[in-house]
């Protein structure tokens, strides 16, 4: 609890073959034995997760690799889960020797390339050799980034972290990406935001949920006040404000508990659809909880956890949100629910998908969620509008994002706008 959580880190993927040093280059980084090494090829079986703190940079989590090359009984599967980082990596670091490049390089370039991923290349091994005038020909030719390594060289470590910092700083920099802030665009300095935090059999014992926590610290560094109350002191703590909040967020479940009570002019919405615009897309997720106007009794609805976890018997995933949507449905509906870090591999039998808030996961990885379900042709929605639209709340917690209001109209037939006042 006293670290930043994955999620919110900078997740650098290293990529090469077997035996390239990838596990050395990831000590050397980190100045510790973060992961096994030995010259036996292999020697990596599955992705090592490393977090720290890589200052100036910040929290960063490296992604330690099996080689894309690994030919051994096992290295269908490795190789299988490294290609899955790509997924979630927001910078990829190539590890090369100095004088061997060739098609398993240039598919990691592909791989990379594919989903806008820049990519920084590592000579490691140097101290065996200088890099070939064919590799250096290849890189300037690429225009790729890279950096001199010999991981095994304590001396020259400093200089090499150094150089490895500066390139991140300068590509991550250049990266469109989220909003900057989870919620501190949305208020100035001095602002009261009441946040309504049930707790509930969901809310571990002694703290309250990380997205909340996010939330809070978010307003903090703005320089906001947040009031944070349970839903049945709501009315309370409105009533004990001088002039009314400047917003008001809410967990979803309670979402028509808080647009009833709170006055028209001021502006509300939920944790879920906060984290919706700042780890996704708010705008597709908008249009996609429409689509659960049109589902019909028989329809097939996958839920899509991001981890696994333990369902209590109030379950949101498993128990009311299906519930929710059967009642919108006006009849059954087969709601699988998925745990893990896949889609399903039916996923075009689907008529909607329902991801979760993504609280484990980076905005890489849920763009790259969001990106399958398109590709099979599936609306996608997460949680936090999917509840709000079977609560009819959405028209009002979308009313601080104009965009993602509009997508949420225009995925609306003409008769079902007809019926929405304004629009």
């Amino acid at each position: 609890m006293n670290a930043a959580p994955k999620s919110m880190r900078l997740q650098i993927a290293i990529f090469g073959r077997t035996n390239v040093g990838k596990s050395s280059v990831l000590n050397m980084i980190a100045g510790q034995d973060a992961a096994i090494t030995s010259p036996v090829p292999g020697t990596t079986t599955d992705v090592v997760e490393k977090s720290m703190e890589l200052l100036p940079v910040g929290p960063v989590l490296f992604l330690d690799t099996a080689g894309l090359d690994d030919t051994g009984a096992l290295g269908g599967p490795r190789t299988e889960r490294a290609r899955r980082v790509f997924r979630r990596a927001d910078v990829v670091l190539l590890v090369a020797e100095p004088s061997v490049w060739g098609e398993w390089e240039d598919g990691v370039l592909e791989a990379a390339a594919a989903r806008k991923t820049p990519v920084i290349v590592l000579v490691n091994k140097t101290d065996l050799g200088a890099p070939s005038g064919a590799l250096a020909a290849a890189l300037r030719d690429k225009g790729l980034e890279h950096v001199l390594c010999s991981a095994t060289d304590a001396g020259r470590r400093e200089e090499t972290v150094a150089a490895i910092k500066e390139r991140l700083l300068r590509l991550t920099a250049a990266q469109p990406g989220a909003p900057s802030s989870i919620i501190g665009d949305l208020v100035r300095h001095g602002d009261t935001v009441v946040l309504i935090i049930p707790i509930d059999k969901e809310a571990p014992k002694g703290r309250i949920i990380l997205p909340q926590v996010q939330v809070m610290r978010d307003l903090l560094d703005h320089g906001a006040i947040p009031l944070a109350c349970r839903e049945h002191e709501y009315e309370a703590a409105l009533a004990s404000l001088k002039a009314p909040p400047a917003l008001v967020v809410c967990d979803s479940q309670v979402v028509d508990l808080m647009v009833r009570l709170t006055p028209p002019e001021v502006p509300c919405t939920t944790f879920s659809i906060l984290f919706a615009r700042f780890k996704g897309d708010l705008a597709v997720y908008a249009a996609g909880a429409a689509a659960i106007r049109g589902l019909r009794p028989g329809d097939r609805v996958a839920v899509l956890e991001a981890c696994s976890h333990h369902a209590v018997e109030d379950d949101i995933g498993r128990v009311k949100l299906p519930r929710w949507l059967r009642e919108k449905a006006g009849g059954d509906l087969r709601i699988d629910v998925f745990a893990g870090r896949d889609l399903p591999p039916d996923m075009a039998s689907y008529r909607l998908a329902v991801h979760c808030g993504g609280c484990m996961l980076g905005r890489k990885e849920i763009l790259a969620r969001m990106d399958g379900a398109a590709g099979a042709g599936v609306p996608i929605t997460n949680y936090g509008t999917a509840i709000s639209e079977c609560r009819g709340a959405l028209e009002r917690v979308l009313s601080p994002f104009p965009a993602a209001l509009a997508a949420y109209r225009g995925a609306l037939t003409g008769a079902e706008r007809r019926r929405i006042p304004g629009a």
